[in-house]
C-alpha cells in the first residue's frame, strides 16, 4: 500500500512557475513508475506527465512538453513537477498517482494508488 499526499498548488499568474510535490509512504515507493494527471472543472481527468522507478525514462503529453518537468527523488519519496510558463488552460486539479508495473501509461487504469489532488488555478 502508498499513500501519496500533493502538495504546492494554489492562485498562480499566468507565466509562473510553481512546483507541486508528491509525498509518498511506504518501502516500496522506489519500486513503483509515478504519474501526474489533471482534472480541469466539467472535463475528464487527462495525463501530464509520467516517470519510471529509477528516474531515468520520463514522458509528457504534448500541451505540456517544454514547460513541464516531472523529477523523483527516491531518498525522499517524493516525486516532483515543476511547472513553468503556466497559462489559464493549465488550470485544474493536479493528482500524482503511482504504478506498480512500472508501465508508465498515460490510461489511468494502470495506475494503482492516487493522492487526494492539488489545485492549480492560473489567472489571465
Amino acid at each position: 500500500q502508498v499513500q501519496l499526499d500533493e502538495s504546492g498548488g494554489g492562485l498562480v499568474q499566468a507565466g509562473g512557475s510553481p512546483r507541486l510535490s508528491c509525498a509518498g509512504s511506504g518501502r516500496t515507493f522506489s519500486t513503483y513508475a509515478m504519474g501526474w494527471f489533471r482534472q480541469a472543472p466539467g472535463r475528464e481527468r487527462e495525463f501530464v506527465a509520467a516517470i519510471n522507478w529509477s528516474g531515468s525514462s520520463t514522458k509528457y503529453v504534448d500541451s505540456v512538453k517544454g514547460r513541464f518537468t516531472i523529477s523523483r527523488d527516491n531518498a525522499k519519496n517524493t516525486v516532483y513537477l515543476q511547472m513553468n510558463s503556466l497559462k489559464p488552460e493549465d488550470t485544474a486539479v493536479y493528482y500524482c498517482a503511482a504504478d506498480r508495473t512500472n508501465a508508465m501509461a498515460s490510461q489511468r487504469n494502470y495506475y494503482n494508488f492516487w493522492g487526494q489532488g492539488t489545485q492549480v488555478t492560473v489567472s489571465s
